[in-house]
């Protein structure tokens, strides 16, 4: 199964979630079409599994097959799949570039890496899927960082999570930790995406 490239704003309202981080998408809070604000069904409980599972996946950008392999990575590491699963997602590259207020969004983020714009620890990274590492430090290239849409993100920053560090003068950031759960989105229930990948 290919990325999704239709209408974001359209998925969103579908799955009841910003996937942009803005919001703007929720203005109509009922899903697209001509019946959505009347739909009354009622979901079962594999459809309420699904939907939170395809909120995560898109959230992140991730194709089935990469988000089920990530998935059964986190299944076998020690402590609770589903809050290491949120942070082998958290610790993704893209992700990263996107946290670090590089990118207003994990699509631009993925672009700005695969694209050689970035760095770890000195060295180009070109993988958007990338799993970065505790102390790994991400910059840009030298050349990368008058770019217009970086320097547009970074002016449109609003928050830093407590997980990372950013310097401004050399325009890098580190990974200090994994994020804790409660700083994660609290849209998402991963007990039930561990349930629908355990059926």
């Amino acid at each position: 199964m290919s990325r999704y490239t239709g209408p974001k704003f359209k998925l969103s309202r579908r799955l009841g979630i910003s996937l942009s981080g803005t919001g703007k998408e929720l203005k109509r809070p009922f899903p697209p079409g001509q019946h959505g604000p009347n739909q009354r069904k009622k979901m079962s409980g594999y459809g309420v599994q699904l939907q939170e599972k395809q909120k995560l996946r898109h959230m992140y950008g991730l194709n089935e097959k990469q988000f089920r392999n990530l998935f059964d990575k986190a299944a076998k590491m020690k402590g609770k799949a589903g809050e290491n699963f949120m942070g082998l997602l958290e610790s993704r590259l893209d992700n990263l570039v996107y946290r670090l207020g590089l990118s207003n969004s994990r699509a631009g983020a993925r672009q700005l890496v695969s694209h050689g714009h970035v760095t770890v620890n000195g060295k180009k990274v070109d993988i958007a899927s990338y799993s970065v590492s505790l102390g790994d430090v991400i910059g840009l290239r030298e050349r990368s960082r008058s770019l217009r849409t970086i320097k547009e993100a970074m002016e449109g920053r609003h928050h830093l999570p407590n997980y990372l560090e950013f310097n401004e003068q050399a325009m890098e950031g580190k990974f200090l930790r994994l994020p804790d759960r409660g700083e994660l989105s609290q849209d998402i229930d991963e007990k039930q995406i561990v349930e629908f990948y355990s059926r």
